[in-house]
């Protein structure tokens, strides 16, 4: 069933986030920002957190998980122990939650309205998909540009 690629797939790049934020040689370069580059891959891993907490945690699984977007972006300095204990969490609850979804869920529209047009369930997840990706790309640059 597709809910057992779903779950793979975040795990897979979950886990990959992991092993990106352990690669960095300073720990503090996992909040450095240079010129262009806005966001510190520190802030990006929070925002990740927070992401996928919010839409499918409290989105899917009824978690009471409440997102304070501002804060992804805001907050510094958190610990990569802390980060990645936060990633694990975030594990757990999305294994917990989308292993308890039937294809009729995946085919429903989905709680939240993100875009213009309503969307699946299913969709809805496979874009989460792609956003973890494109934000673990944006990880594995940042730290072999600026982990200097």
């Amino acid at each position: 069933m597709i809910i057992d690629t779903v779950i793979a797939l975040f795990t897979r790049d979950l886990n990959k986030l992991k092993e990106e934020i352990s690669a960095y040689k300073n720990e503090s370069n996992l909040w450095k920002t240079d010129g262009l580059v806005s966001n510190s891959s520190g802030n990006l891993v929070l925002h990740l957190i927070g992401n996928l907490n919010h839409f499918i945690g409290a989105g899917l699984g009824n978690t009471g998980y409440i997102r304070q977007r501002d804060l992804e972006f805001s907050v510094k300095d958190v610990q990569r122990s802390q980060l990645i204990e936060q990633i694990d969490k975030t594990i757990n609850v999305l294994e917990e939650t989308l292993k308890n979804l039937t294809v009729k869920d995946l085919k429903k529209e989905y709680k939240y309205r993100v875009f213009k047009e309503p969307t699946t369930t299913e969709y809805f997840l496979i874009h989460l998909i792609m956003h973890l990706a494109y934000h673990l790309g944006q990880i594995n640059y940042h730290r072999r540009l600026l982990d200097q």
